[in-house]
């Protein structure tokens, strides 16, 4: 059985054919706790002190991820009290709806659209869990009608932000006088686990950021004159990688599971069915003006940029979100698309390409045209 499966979003309505669902607007928001990398690294030997083989190592390799900052859920000082997965817990369900607010907010005010206009919020997160949801517990807080639909998903991990995207056009394509919000929220540094000794947790201490991130996307029929339309959706599950990434999860909370061999699966696996998925639509590489990609890490954007041979700067937004604020799992493709629209960069006739990887492993891909 093949396992790429796509919507290509052609289909028309009774008395003619229906835009494609289109992204109005993004909105971020990041907490106000930064910290560069000396910084966090001096305050990651101390929390693993003389029990960690890696100490020494920690300032290389957080030097090497190219990260020069990140926002942090929580100062600094208060993460050695987080003792136990209720404590971390506890704070992310309290920041993620602090972020959650404030990115959803800006977003429609950017949109020209109030709360009350959103017929559905699909909300991903891979980095803490709630019930009621974060979505659930925004809806008084924006003033969202009662009979707002909530989709809220767990587990996706950094593919999210593009799968969120494509779900929204899924439901958009069937309602297309609708009103959609896909809203991330990730707190990756409230996975911290000290007494994780490994390479992997040094690494992700080092490349994950806290942020949120929301994007207002529309049905064709409201798409006159908005942005981009996301013209078609492609996925791809790859089996037996269920330990290339993801979580353990452990009496402490979340353990971090991340393969030194994702950079070469980028390379060898997922751009070929990039290719594909240009190809279908008759497309190559040299034909996506845009580019909007995971920021994986240094390793995973050359792999894209290499094995696709990517000109010289096709995948600078990309890099550019990676040094200012870290690897934001979900949240970091909506970070990279919410950059080109503010600095409206795209005319129409442009193209653009949104791709994004995680657990499963998989990947999901998003044609966008202006």
């Amino acid at each position: 059985m093949d396992r790429r499966r796509e919507h290509r979003g052609d289909g028309g309505a009774a008395g003619g054919e229906v835009p494609h669902p289109a992204i109005l607007s993004v909105g971020t928001a990041l907490p106000p706790h930064r910290v560069g990398t000396d910084e966090l690294a001096s305050a990651v030997r101390r929390l693993w002190g003389r029990r960690h083989f890696n100490a020494d190592r920690v300032d290389e390799l957080h030097r090497a991820l190219q990260v020069g900052t990140r926002h942090l859920a929580l100062p600094l000082a208060e993460y050695p009290g987080l003792h136990s997965f209720a404590r971390a817990n506890d704070a992310w369900t309290r920041v993620a709806v602090e972020l959650g607010e404030e990115a959803v907010a800006r977003a429609l005010a950017r949109a020209g659209l109030v709360p009350r206009d959103v017929d559905h919020v699909f909300f991903v997160t891979v980095t803490g869990i709630s019930t009621p949801t974060v979505d659930a517990r925004l809806v008084s807080r924006l003033g969202l009608r009662p009979d707002v639909r909530r989709t809220p998903i767990f587990g996706l991990g950094c593919v999210a932000g593009a799968a969120g995207l494509c779900r929204a056009a899924d439901w958009l394509r069937a309602y297309p006088r609708g009103v959609a919000v896909l809203l991330s929220v990730e707190l990756c540094s409230l996975t911290l686990q000290r007494e994780d000794l490994s390479v992997a947790a040094v690494i992700a201490a080092g490349l994950f950021g806290d942020g949120a991130a929301a994007a207002v996307v529309v049905g064709g029929a409201r798409a006159a004159g908005a942005g981009p339309g996301i013209a078609s959706t492609g996925a791809v599950f790859y089996p037996g990688t269920e330990r290339l990434m993801g979580w353990d999860v452990v009496d402490t909370g979340l353990k971090v599971v991340l393969s030194p061999e994702v950079p070469r699966f980028a390379r060898e696996r997922i751009a070929p069915d990039v290719l594909a998925f240009l190809a279908r639509h008759g497309l190559a590489p040299g034909d996506v003006r845009h580019f909007l990609v995971h920021t994986g890490g240094p390793k995973v954007l050359t792999a894209f940029e290499e094995s696709l041979a990517l000109p010289e700067g096709a995948l600078a937004r990309s890099w550019r979100s990676l040094r200012a604020v870290g690897n934001l799992s979900s949240a970091s493709v909506l970070f990279v698309l919410g950059d080109l629209l503010e600095e409206g960069a795209a005319g129409p006739g442009d193209v653009g390409l949104l791709v994004a990887m995680g657990p499963g492993f998989c990947a999901e891909m998003a044609l966008l045209r202006w």
